[in-house]
């Protein structure tokens, strides 16, 4: 018998070497399986080598006698009609190859289309299946990956293939390193799961990762997911890249909730990754309408000394402002900018003097102005508008004149809507000569001035019934060049109306607008004809009591 195995052993190899496609001999080695036990003792021999594409084993090593083993001497088989070697069965002083022709036809055979007969062709083929065998297959870039994932399964639960590490991750990255589809992702998820639920230590942080950003780029978040949430499973601890990748699958299947809450997880096992991704993190969750988490997730960031780019900040401290209670956070954030970056860092200063005096802050706005002239980054008529308008609005106009002030001395020149604010509130608190200065001073920087200047002048005169006034700066807008809109005619028509009760003038009015190519309000027209009917009916009533 054991003549026999010698022979054909001989054989194969004899057939290998004179075969016409020799150069695809497969250059790991054959090793046949034996005992467990003997096996580490083999390793462990230095005489133990490999040598170009045979392995080749001292006369010195332990032999296995035929007819006896280290578990209890049972004497070993060898079918004439296989062309593989039991375990426990060892040939000493021989070399051993794949068989190049079998591995052409299982090549042929996964690159074709996959059949119900596929797991029959395999078995017909009769093959010796190693690690190195399945590798080779593995890598071979004109696989299908349908098929080598069946492939897998079949010499995995069929054949008894044991399954390692490596070859795991070989499989992993032949089958997401290329354009994978929906179908081949998911037929590869329950693979590599159903090998960490039956197999102990087999699966390991990168094939999982691996897993997760193949489902990433298909857009596939709750999978992704599904991948994270088997780690503790597969008893594996998930790293900075894990998180990160989870995170961005979940973001870019617009899942926040649940990318919110990988990153409390993050946050907890204190595994940020870098500056720049946690940067990344950020701007999905302020795109999710999650600022909140985002300033979480940055605050442990800054902690760990890993610093987002400063357009990441930017743009956080801009969501921030977008809610009032959140403001003064996106304030505190002012004071983690670098020195050397605050000369760019503007748009958050920017953003932060607008909330604030949105929210009625207005004199922490003036304070935070005052240490951007101090430390930068230099303020402009932006910033100074602000908090002119918000002081004005407030009635606060002392302030305000002194914000213009302040702003002069910094060598700006107040434009047309820093004047405008400031006739506004000096026109809201009643104090018309004082608007009237500001009207005219705005009128001697600039050469032209919008129609908001003179509706907000028009508007304080209609509001003190001095309507005479008001009528005398309608016409000086419409001398200075500045063309009444629909709103002004409107305004003015309804005060000379409902107040002064003079239907002739809003008549007047009304027939200029047509002239100008306006058309007021059915309601307004209505308002002229009722009050000159009301006139007409109370002349009426007193002509008939004086006949009386």
């Amino acid at each position: 018998m054991w003549t026999r195995i010698l022979a054909r052993a001989t054989r194969s190899v004899a057939g290998a070497r004179n075969c016409s496609s020799i150069h695809q001999r497969i250059s790991n080695p054959i090793f046949f399986k034996i005992p467990k036990s003997s096996f580490p003792q083999i390793l462990n021999n230095p005489r133990f080598f490999a040598t170009d594409s045979t392995l080749t084993v001292d006369d010195e090593l332990p032999q296995l006698s035929p007819d006896s083993s280290e578990n209890g001497g049972d004497r070993q088989r060898v079918d004439e009609g296989d062309t593989y070697v039991e375990e426990d069965t060892y040939v000493e002083g021989d070399t051993y190859e794949i068989d190049v022709d079998k591995l052409e036809s299982v090549l042929r055979l996964l690159q074709t289309s996959a059949d119900g007969s596929f797991g029959s062709c395999l078995n017909d083929m009769d093959l010796t299946l190693h690690q190195q065998l399945v590798t080779k297959v593995i890598e071979n870039p004109l696989v299908l990956g349908e098929n080598l994932i069946r492939f897998f399964r079949w010499a995995w639960s069929e054949r008894s293939l044991e399954v390692t590490t490596p070859m795991v991750e070989s499989l992993v990255l032949a089958i997401c390193g290329n354009d994978v589809r929906k179908k081949e992702a998911y037929s590869l998820w329950d693979l590599v799961k159903e090998i960490g639920e039956k197999e102990s230590g087999i699966l390991n942080v990168r094939i999982l990762n691996d897993l997760i950003l193949c489902f990433s780029r298909l857009v596939k978040g709750k999978a992704a997911l599904e991948v994270f949430d088997k780690f503790e499973a597969f008893q594996c601890v998930p790293d900075a890249d894990t998180y990160y990748i989870t995170i961005e699958a979940l973001c870019r299947r617009r899942a926040y909730d649940w990318a919110c809450g990988v990153c409390e997880k993050m946050v907890d096992a204190q595994a940020l990754p870098d500056g720049e991704k946690v940067g990344v993190i950020l701007s999905w969750l302020c795109k999710g309408k999650k600022a909140k988490e985002a300033h979480g997730v940055y605050v442990v960031a800054m902690e760990k000394g890993k610093r987002p780019p400063m357009s990441t900040v930017s743009f956080l401290a801009g969501k921030l402002c977008g809610e009032d209670e959140t403001v003064k956070w996106a304030l505190d954030m002012l004071e983690d900018i670098p020195e050397e970056n605050r000369e760019r860092a503007i748009k958050p200063f920017m953003a932060v003097v607008r909330a604030l005096c949105r929210i009625k802050e207005v004199d922490k706005a003036k304070e935070l102005l005052v240490k951007m002239i101090k430390d930068g980054p230099p303020p402009g008529n932006d910033i100074f508008n602000f908090i002119v308008t918000a002081y004005s609005k407030a009635g606060e106009i002392g302030k305000a004149v002194e914000t213009m002030k302040l702003m002069e001395s910094r060598g700006l020149r107040p434009d047309v809507y820093t004047y405008t604010s400031l006739a506004s509130g000096y026109s809201n608190g009643g104090e018309m000569e004082e608007a009237r200065k500001i009207l005219a001073e705005a009128k001697e920087k600039h050469v032209k001035l919008g129609p908001v200047m003179f509706h907000t002048l028009i508007r304080g005169y209609c509001k003190l019934e001095r309507f005479d006034e008001a009528l005398n700066l309608f016409s000086e807008m419409k001398n200075y060049g500045v063309r009444p809109n629909v709103d002004e005619y409107e305004k003015l028509i309804q005060s000379l109306c409902l107040k002064a009760l003079d239907w002739e003038t809003a008549e007047k009015l009304l027939e200029e607008m047509k002239e100008n190519g306006l058309h007021l309000k059915g309601i307004t027209r209505g308002l002229i004809r009722s009050v000159k009917e009301l006139e007409k009916e109370i002349v009426e009533g007193e002509s008939i009591t004086a006949v009386a």
